[in-house]
């Protein structure tokens, strides 16, 4: 009995002393806040300035620079001025523009328009391009941010810049109201409007630059799953860079379209 106690008395004790060690001992790290979204003074904006938001955008929330660099996954745009008319008068062109800045604008809105040779989807012909649309999905840049994307291009590529800063909305004006979207009706529907391709080999898409999730189900549960889609930095795969994949999709995605993805991404095994 008096071992029995011993035993006891020094469990308590150590388990005493893990607790407050981790509790006190451990220095606590505090997670930074969310970032939050900056206003956009347009109306008093000086074009250099427009350009630079452009280049912040392109380099972060555009997430541009993870395809457009040096790797190759994608062609450079630093000359952008030089070759865009050349494209304009390829035969291979679909589109419609007629300017260096329509190009561009198209490029990042209707990227399949015209598709740079080596840079397609596979099996395409080069005739379909990886890249999703920038104003949907993961990205969502808005006509704005898009325009600023633009100027950027045209300053850092060669070309004049030809765009107008956007006029901000009158004062007490109210925003128009978007209709509410009807829900997506299958996984794969999620998967294209999100641009997961672009990055994951996935479904038809045949992405690179992320994990390979053909068999993701195989290995991860739909708790990691929905996490990864959530708060994608929680836990970095294996070999790959993070703060890669948008952090956004748990506020553009409906709840419905969000659990039919999870649910079908942890059924490939």
């Amino acid at each position: 009995m008096i071992n029995f106690l011993k035993v006891a008395f020094f469990s308590v004790l150590m388990v005493g002393g893990f607790w407050g060690y981790s509790n006190f001992g451990i220095p606590q790290i505090k997670p930074a806040p969310p970032p939050v979204e900056e206003k956009l003074d347009l109306g008093a904006m000086t074009m250099d300035q427009f350009v630079a938001l452009g280049g912040t955008i392109f380099n972060g929330k555009g997430t541009c620079t993870l395809c457009h660099n040096k790797m190759g996954r994608a062609p450079m745009l630093d000359k952008i001025g030089t070759v865009a008319p050349e494209r304009l008068k390829d035969a291979r062109y679909k589109g419609t523009a007629k300017t260096i800045e329509e190009y561009l604008h198209e490029s990042l809105t209707k990227p399949s328009a015209f598709v740079v040779a080596g840079f397609g989807k596979s099996g395409s012909n080069d005739t379909e391009s990886p890249m999703p649309d920038v104003t949907g999905g993961g990205i969502g840049l808005n006509e704005a941010e898009l325009a600023a994307v633009i100027a950027y291009l045209q300053d850092s590529g060669g070309a004049e810049v030809t765009v107008t800063i956007p006029a901000m909305p009158a004062a007490g004006a109210a925003a128009p109201k978007a209709e509410e979207a009807a829900p997506l009706k299958t996984a794969q529907e999620v998967i294209a409007k999100y641009g997961c391709g672009a990055c994951h080999k996935v479904a038809d898409q045949t992405g690179e630059i992320g994990p390979n999730l053909t068999k993701l189900g195989a290995t991860k549960n739909k708790d990691y799953i929905r996490q990864a889609l959530l708060d994608p930095d929680a836990v970095i795969a294996k070999g790959f860079p993070g703060g890669m994949m948008p952090k956004t999709y748990g506020e553009q995605m409906k709840a419905q379209e969000l659990e039919m993805l999870v649910n079908y991404l942890a059924g490939l095994k």
